[in-house]
């Protein structure tokens, strides 16, 4: 029986590097034995079905595929519809969403990195790290965050994605459990 994830890929569609076009990407995971495959705007957000008892396993195989068949090195983050039901309901910067944005890393940071990010100076911008995903807060949005991609780089490999994403992809996956 096959399951819902979420894919979360790091590093297509940025600017006018690593262009991936969302039609060829979804042939890709079909390709790669997955079913039911749906993209969600131009920046590597899929859902899909697929049995996979070995999520890192999966997480090579989508990577080599994406690599041979488009020519774009991109990491992959998966995760199960309940585990992004979890961060939806773990958001720590209270009712109002609108400046929150999520990272998802590959794999749980070690808490000696986890401690040195959070003792970095970052106000008016807020940090926090839950599991295996960064919750940030950019209060003057993201273009004027002091919350620098090299001070978050020790936690490990991470995509990162608005709020509003988070919730739609939720809704995506939901609607094939």
């Amino acid at each position: 029986m096959s399951q819902t994830w979420v894919a979360f890929l790091r590093g297509i569609n940025l600017a006018s590097r690593n262009r991936v076009a969302m039609a060829d990407l979804r042939r890709v995971f079909e390709d790669a034995g997955c079913s039911d495959v749906r993209t969600y705007i131009n920046s590597g957000n899929v859902v899909f079905r697929k049995q996979a008892k070995d999520r890192k396993r999966l997480t090579r195989t989508l990577e080599k595929a994406i690599a041979d068949e488009l020519g774009v090195p991109a990491a992959v983050v998966l995760r199960t519809p309940a585990e992004l039901r979890a961060v939806l309901d773990a958001h720590p910067f209270g009712k109002d969403t609108a400046k929150t944005h999520v990272s998802f890393l590959a794999e749980k940071p070690p808490s000696a990195a986890v401690a040195a990010v959070a003792a970095e100076e970052v106000a008016p911008d807020r940090i926090e790290v839950v599991g295996g995903e960064i919750f940030l807060y950019h209060p003057n949005g993201r273009q004027g965050t002091r919350v620098k991609t090299k001070m978050l780089e020790p936690l490990g490999v991470a995509t990162d994605r608005n709020w509003r994403t988070v919730a739609k992809m939720v809704e995506l996956a939901d609607a094939l459990e």
